[in-house]
């Protein structure tokens, strides 16, 4: 449950609707959830909510242990997956560069 003191997030859950980015199909998301799937196709995706996560000094306490270490994990697997594309991308045109 939300910690009461918090003053980045809604006291009352909010229902929010995102597009899968596989098929294109609405998928609800609420303000306490860090991830929803697709009904459609199971493409997973995350809340924008969990950066907050990241930097706030009272997250443990707002969303409990278990479920910081489980956004902590997420936002660890979404750096690297970010971090991934930005090389591959960096590599790409380096390839473009020596073959142009």
């Amino acid at each position: 449950m939300i910690f009461e003191g918090c003053q980045g997030k809604p006291r009352t859950p909010t229902l929010e609707e995102k597009r899968c980015p596989r098929c294109g199909s609405l998928i609800e998301i609420f303000s306490v959830d860090t991830e929803a799937v697709c009904d459609k196709c199971g493409q997973v995706i995350y809340n924008d909510a969990l950066s907050c996560v990241q930097w706030c000094q009272y997250a443990k306490k707002c969303v409990g242990e278990e479920m910081y270490e489980h956004m902590m994990e997420i936002a660890r697997q979404q750096k690297a997956r970010a971090q991934a594309e930005r090389e591959a991308r960096r590599q790409a045109k380096q390839k473009e560069a020596l073959n142009a």
